[in-house]
């Protein structure tokens, strides 16, 4: 059994993003986010991203561009999963 890492409450995380997860969000979710490779969000901002990956995916009628999506959407939520807020 892995131990979830604790954070305070809105922390920060570091988040990289590969170069085709930058052009994915860009394209199909946050189209403002000028294909960022990496950043800091909060555990709160990183559901949100969820979300919209989420919606993405399940709307597409792309079956290729809904793999790529469930893909990274897995990815986001085994880290997201890794943590627990205190505080």
């Amino acid at each position: 059994m892995s131990r979830r890492k604790r954070i305070a409450y809105g922390e920060a995380l570091e988040v990289l993003f590969s170069a085709r997860d930058a052009a994915l969000i860009d394209d199909h979710t946050f189209p403002d986010s000028t294909g960022r490779l990496s950043g800091k969000f909060t555990l709160d901002e990183l559901d949100d991203l969820l979300g919209c990956i989420a919606a993405e995916a399940n709307h597409t009628k792309s079956s290729k561009l809904e793999r790529e999506l469930d893909a990274l959407y897995g990815r986001l939520q085994k880290l997201v999963d890794s943590y627990d807020e205190t505080g």
